[in-house]
Parts: C-alpha cells; sequence; structure tokens
C-alpha cells in the first residue's frame, strides 16, 4: 500500500498521466484523500482539488469533502485520458494484433486507443489497404508508403469516430479480409458492448464485412457489459488481450468457442 505523502514518481506528474492515475486509484480503493494524492503524484493539493472537480463534473467520480469516491454510474471516460490508460498493454495488444495481418490484406479498423496501437504497428508494413472510421487513425497512418488508406464519413462523436448510416453505407462498399474492433466490454454471456447505440451499429458494419473478425481489448475491458451491444461471441473469430486478464474470463470466452490470445 501507498503511504500518504510518498510520490512514486519522480516529479511532478503531466495533466492526462495523471487524471489516469487517479482514476486508477479511485477505482482500486473506492474512496482517495487529497493529501494523498498530492503526495502520490508529486503536485500541490490545490491541482488536486481542480482534477477531483473536473473529473467529478465529467461524471467520473463523486467529490467529497477532502477527496472523492468512486462513481459506479456507467459512464464513459475521455478519449484524453483513455489515451494514457493501459499503455503498455495496449502496445503488446496491438503488435500482436498487427502479427495476424498478412500482406496483401484488407483490413478494417474502427476507433479506440488500442486500434491505434494497432495502426501504429502497421505503419511500416507493405501492400494493406485500410478501411477506418477513427480520424486518429487515419491521422497516423495518412501518407504511409505500401499503406492504401480509406476514411469512412459520417456523424462525428468526440472520440474521433465517424458513425451513422452515411460511415455504414459508405462500409458497404468494400470487402474487408479482417476487421480489427475495440470494445468498452466483453463477456461471453452479452458478447461485446460499448457506450453509444451508433457507434455499435457502426462497428456491427465493420464485422458484417468481414470475413474474420478480432476484438482487440486489454483486460479491465473483460467481464464487463456497457449500454449497447456491438455484437454476440459467436460473430468473434478471435480476442487479443494482455495476460492480466481474469482467467475465469478468458476459460468462459473459450468455452463460448473464441480463440483468445494473451500478451
Amino acid at each position: 500500500m501507498r503511504r500518504a505523502g510518498h510520490s512514486v514518481y519522480s516529479g511532478a506528474v503531466r495533466k492526462a498521466p495523471r487524471l489516469n492515475a487517479i482514476l486508477e486509484r479511485v477505482n482500486d480503493a473506492r474512496s482517495v484523500d487529497v493529501a494523498e494524492l498530492a503526495g502520490t503524484l508529486g503536485v500541490s493539493e490545490a491541482t488536486i482539488r481542480r482534477d477531483l472537480q473536473s473529473l467529478s463534473s465529467g461524471g467520473l467520480l463523486v467529490r467529497t469533502h477532502g477527496g472523492a469516491i468512486a462513481n459506479d454510474l456507467d459512464a464513459e471516460i475521455p478519449t484524453q485520458i483513455k489515451a494514457v490508460r493501459r499503455q503498455t498493454e495496449k502496445s503488446r495488444i496491438g503488435a500482436a494484433g498487427a502479427a495476424l495481418v498478412p500482406d496483401g490484406a484488407v483490413i478494417g479498423m474502427s476507433g479506440g486507443t488500442t486500434t491505434l496501437e494497432l495502426a501504429r504497428a502497421l505503419v511500416a508494413r507493405q501492400r494493406i489497404a485500410i478501411v477506418t472510421n477513427a480520424l486518429n487513425i487515419g491521422s497516423e497512418l495518412i501518407g504511409r508508403a505500401g499503406l492504401h488508406l480509406v476514411v469512412i464519413g459520417g456523424v462525428a462523436r468526440p472520440s474521433g469516430e465517424m458513425v451513422g448510416p452515411a460511415a455504414e453505407a459508405m462500409l458497404g462498399n468494400y470487402h474487408l479480409d479482417m476487421a480489427f474492433i475495440g470494445v468498452d466490454g466483453l463477456t461471453a454471456e452479452h458478447g461485446c458492448t460499448t457506450y453509444d447505440e451508433m457507434e455499435a451499429q457502426t462497428d456491427r458494419a465493420f464485422l458484417s464485412q468481414a470475413s474474420r473478425a478480432v476484438v482487440l481489448a486489454d483486460h479491465s475491458k473483460l467481464g464487463l457489459v456497457r449500454f449497447a451491444q456491438i455484437t454476440g461471441v459467436a460473430n468473434i473469430h478471435q480476442v487479443v488481450t494482455d495476460r492480466d486478464a481474469s482467467p475465469a474470463q478468458l476459460e468462459s470466452l473459450r468455452a463460448a468457442g473464441v480463440d483468445v490470445v494473451t500478451v
């Protein structure tokens, strides 16, 4: 257990990683204390109070006198915070996903911080066509020699994903050898789920155009069920996750017929 006032960091932590660290702490401990967080993260108590107020305004925790407690409501974490959560695991998952892609393949990629790591692992590959609805993935891959990039349009979500009927109609023009999707929840019983119903429908369009469906998800997504279902596990061929995933969750997915890879 970390002691109040004892920093595990070499200096003050920048805002996005700091907000991530606060959320991780409140998720683990269910409550946090301003003084302890200030000491752990190497910043002032005034900074921590502002951080807690910001996270509380976003519905990600509940502000209390002297600290905060966990908010168990199903709130979507902002993209700028997601981007620094479990970065090491996501990088490994992205690299493992890239290893599944043969030269000459046409692949679809939905948005998400883990699929972004897949894109980064593919930048040096040759003769691959990529269809995506994510602006950050498009920005990562544009102009890369050897890659043919298609970015589809639609209604823009705060995450930078283009969704809705226009996106789905454009996806209907392409056959995909593989589709890689990110999820916010994954269980054998409820399948792949996410926070937004329009995003779920566009993700289904990716899967319907693909010969092979692959889910990229770090261990924190396993065992969770979110608002909108993307698809059941019967429609998923493979899941790539990290080695910290719950053995019980991995076993339930395998028992449902899903090929699960841990990295």
